[in-house]
């Protein structure tokens, strides 16, 4: 025979169980049919008279509480059901097997709707066609070869560059100094490890004020100034200045590396698109 201690933990873990699958119910995870809905009532009437600490009675009014909730999601889905006019797929098997195949399809014709639609040519499709067809150039006019346009490549006049504002109208040495100082303070300013990314240095606002400063860039690199890093891997290029002009390494004369500022690569750079 259970002793009073034992009863009252099982009569807990049974409550509890019946609180945990109307959790479950209320969740959608499972259907409110299952719970057997008389059998919790009888487990609760049971071991009701076993309760005398706070604690218990707080978890049978918990369990009636989860158990009215899952009785009410049954009577919502009885009636959700019986409004849509809903039919067990397993009755309506069974009275398709009995009312026979030609009845099957007297229903089909009677609830067939098909959509039927009708296209031909007509003599004014015909008309208008024979129309394009006339309008047309012939085949050898049409296909005729395009060359693309030579342009011929020269060298512009320091007088070319001020005109068209890349270069300003002064000394050069002392334009390129300064924009060797400004180098300097930009790399300060937002480079990393004493360098900064070409594209963010050259980069301005107007693509003509970015061909400007990538024109100047390429006579910093070239007369010592400072230096390209490139990882072609990576396609990442970093300019770097040097603290003092150089004008040689080593026995090689410096040369400038030649880099295409195109106007998509700038939009890229507008749009953060390019590094």
């Amino acid at each position: 025979m259970q002793s009073n201690r034992t009863r009252k933990k099982l009569g807990r873990e049974e409550l509890q169980r019946i609180i945990e699958t109307c959790k479950s119910v209320e969740e959608r995870s499972l259907d409110p049919f299952l719970i057997e809905v008389d059998e919790a009532i009888n487990v609760i009437r049971e071991y009701f008279p076993e309760w005398e600490l706070p604690d218990d009675l707080c978890l049978d009014a918990e369990t009636i509480h989860h158990l009215a909730s899952a009785i009410k999601l049954q009577n919502e889905w009885v009636k959700h059901r019986s409004t849509s006019l809903y039919t067990d797929p397993f009755l309506l098997e069974e009275k398709l097997k009995r009312i026979g195949k030609e009845s099957v399809v007297k229903i089909f014709l009677k609830a067939w709707h098909p959509i039927v639609e009708l296209e031909q040519i007509s003599l004014h499709s015909l008309a208008e066609a024979i129309k394009y067809w006339k309008s047309l150039l012939p085949l050898n006019e049409r296909w005729k070869e395009s060359f693309p346009e030579q342009i011929e490549t020269g060298l512009l006049t320091r007088d070319e560059l001020i005109r068209q504002r890349i270069l300003g109208d002064k000394v050069f040495s002392e334009e390129l100094e300064n924009y060797w100082e400004k180098l300097k303070r930009e790399v300060e300013k937002r480079g990393e490890d004493g360098r900064i990314r070409y594209w963010d240095f050259i980069g301005a606002e107007t693509y003509e004020e970015t061909v400007q400063k990538a024109f100047m860039t390429s006579f910093l690199v070239t007369y010592g100034y400072a230096t390209l890093e490139m990882y072609p891997l990576e396609e990442e290029i970093f300019l770097k200045p040097y603290k003092k002009p150089l004008t040689k390494i080593g026995e090689k004369q410096l040369v400038s590396i030649p880099i295409a500022i195109m106007v998509k690569d700038w939009m890229k750079w507008k749009k953060g698109e390019l590094q």
